[in-house]
Parts: structure tokens; C-alpha cells; sequence
């Protein structure tokens, strides 16, 4: 089966109105919802609402924070939604960002990668209503029992960017999620994760504009771009995937604390590779070139580059 996704809640409409266009995304052909979870809606509660407004629809998260809810909350957050809708349930983990963690919540950003393997470990444990007490590298736990254990195991995917998480992603999580990648940078990605074992997912988050107004789609999708591959775990990820020439310029600038020449900086070509725009048969030519390299499951992300999200999920359904 393949799968195609849709980031929820739409932009712009109170999650209390979302019910008709989120139940229209099954009647489209979407087999699932993602949401995320930064300063907007939190990561859980749209996927409830949307197991009854469309319950055929798995739910997917991309991605809940590692860091941001203790490990028991965590496992009861988790749980009950796996619980509200069994089977269908994707649960996607991260480390998010050290601005998310540290400067918005009051955490240590400390030791990421430790932080999701261990988090992933418990979950794994505590999901099944084992009694978990132990003691791992970035926590304890003493003596925890979930008083909810789902009648199915929801699957477990981890947000990767290169090899050591990716790997990770792999080995002990079903699968991985990544973004901020283009169509061509997929065969680099999906071996590391293929590398753990047979029947791994890899979940692509892809940006999406449908709209032929390409000047308006580059000036904007350079503050987008701007925003996220000057954080240093992403422009790692890009001198990795061989995007550095290309980006040298852009982070020299931001460094230099010039954001005008910054963006000014970042090429034409690049914006294309990494936002998917244009008519809609060209988003879903350009989406089925992720898929034909090795993604399992688009999540789509429109953008709000003035678009109607609602119209633009209809216009980018599957055909």
C-alpha cells in the first residue's frame, strides 16, 4: 500500500472548525494525518480529534519532543492515543531543537542522540504495561506501570537527519522521519535506515507550494530555508548530503550577521530542490520522485505562501 500524508491541523482555521476538511482528506485519497509539534498546536490533540472526524486515516506524529514531557507522561500521551484508535497509530520522536528545549521550556539540551535512543528504549517497554525500573543514560525511572496499555502496539519512528541517527532509526525504532531533504538526497538517506532491518518506514515532511507564482515561492521559501539550514544540525545534514558549495555562501552571510545577503545568497535551484511548487501535477510529479528514491510516506506541508491549505490538499491528492 502506499501511503500518502497530510500535515494537520491546517493553518489559519481554529482546530475547532478543522472537522470537514480533515475528513475530506480520506474521500482525497490521503491514507494519513501528521502533525507537529513547535509553538502552534501541540502534537497530540489534532491526531485525537482526527481518529473520529476520519477514521480510516492513520495518525502520525512528526515529531513530539524527547525532551519536553517526563518519561511516564510521555508513555501516557502516547498510550491513549493508541488506545482512541488502534493500529493506526505512528508515533514519531525527535530531539527537536536546543530554541524549543532550552530557551522555551527551561530544559538542558543535553546529549540528544542518548536522549531519543533512551526514550525510544522505555517507550518500547512501558507501552506493553511491563513495570519499568531503570536506569538509563539520560534518566530513571523507578517502578512506572502504564494503567492504559494499547491493544496494539503503535509503531515507533524516529526523526533523523544523518548516519548515527538515521542508524538508530533503523535498529531500534520502525522507521525514520526526515525533511528538509530533496527527491535526490533519498538514496543517501534510506540505507542507513534500511541498514537495521527488513520493513523500515521512511517518512518524508515535504514543503509544498501549488502555485505557478514561482518569484513569490523563492522569496519566501528563502526565509524558510534561511530560518531552518543555518541551524548547525541541518547545515551538517547539507554539507553531508553535498549541498555545502551551494549553501557556503548563505551561511557565510548569516554568520557575518548579513541576513539580507543571506538570503540573497541561496540559489534558485536550491529553493526548487527542497520546496516542491508549481501546478498541481507538477507538486505530484516532483512528490512521486521521493517516492520512486526510496520514501515510503510523504507527509505533505503546505506552506502558507497565501495558499488555502484546504484547496491546496485537494488539489495535491493523490491521482
Amino acid at each position: 500500500m502506499q501511503r500518502y500524508g497530510m500535515t494537520i491541523p491546517f493553518d489559519g482555521i481554529p482546530l475547532h472548525a478543522q472537522r470537514d476538511a480533515v475528513a475530506e482528506l480520506a474521500d482525497l485519497g490521503y491514507t494519513d494525518v501528521w502533525s507537529a509539534e513547535a509553538n502552534g498546536a501541540d502534537g497530540f490533540t489534532p491526531l485525537a480529534l482526527a481518529s473520529v472526524w476520519a477514521p480510516t486515516l492513520r495518525l502520525g506524529s512528526a515529531i513530539v519532543p524527547a525532551f519536553t514531557r517526563g518519561p511516564a507522561t510521555l508513555a501516557q500521551c502516547v498510550a491513549s492515543l493508541a488506545d482512541a484508535a488502534p493500529g493506526r497509530v505512528a508515533f514519531g520522536i525527535g530531539t527537536s531543537s536546543d530554541v524549543i528545549v532550552e530557551r522555551w521550556n527551561g530544559l538542558d539540551f543535553d546529549e540528544p542522540y542518548k536522549k531519543v535512543r533512551d526514550t525510544v528504549r522505555f517507550l518500547r517497554t512501558a507501552l506493553t504495561g511491563e513495570k519499568v525500573k531503570e536506569a538509563y543514560d539520560t534518566f530513571s525511572v523507578d517502578g512506572f506501570k502504564l494503567g492504559v496499555v494499547p491493544e496494539q502496539q503503535p509503531r515507533i519512528l524516529v526523526a533523523a537527519l544523518r548516519q548515527g541517527m538515521l542508524r538508530l532509526a533503523g535498529r531500534e525504532g520502525d522507521g525514520a522521519i526526515v525533511n528538509w531533504l530533496a527527491a535526490d538526497d533519498v538514496p543517501t538517506v534510506t540505507p542507513h535506515v534500511h541498514a537495521g532491518g527488513e520493513g523500515k518506514e521512511v517518512v518524508a515532511r515535504i514543503f509544498v507550494a501549488p502555485t505557478t507564482d514561482t518569484d513569490t515561492v523563492r522569496a519566501m521559501g528563502r526565509y524558510a530555508i534561511a530560518a531552518y539550514l543555518n541551524v548547525p544540525v541541518y547545515a551538517a545534514f547539507h554539507e553531508w548530503v553535498g549541498r555545502g558549495e551551494a549553501l557556503g555562501p548563505m551561511w557565510d552571510a548569516w554568520k557575518a550577521g548579513d541576513r539580507k545577503a543571506a538570503l540573497a545568497a541561496i540559489p534558485d535551484r536550491v529553493v526548487d530542490e527542497l520546496i516542491v511548487h508549481g501546478s498541481p501535477e507538477e507538486c505530484r510529479e516532483h512528490i512521486d520522485r521521493y517516492v520512486a528514491n526510496g520514501i515510503t510516506c510523504p507527509a505533505l506541508a503546505v506552506l502558507p505562501f497565501g495558499l488555502d491549505p484546504v484547496q491546496a490538499a485537494r488539489d495535491l491528492a493523490p491521482r
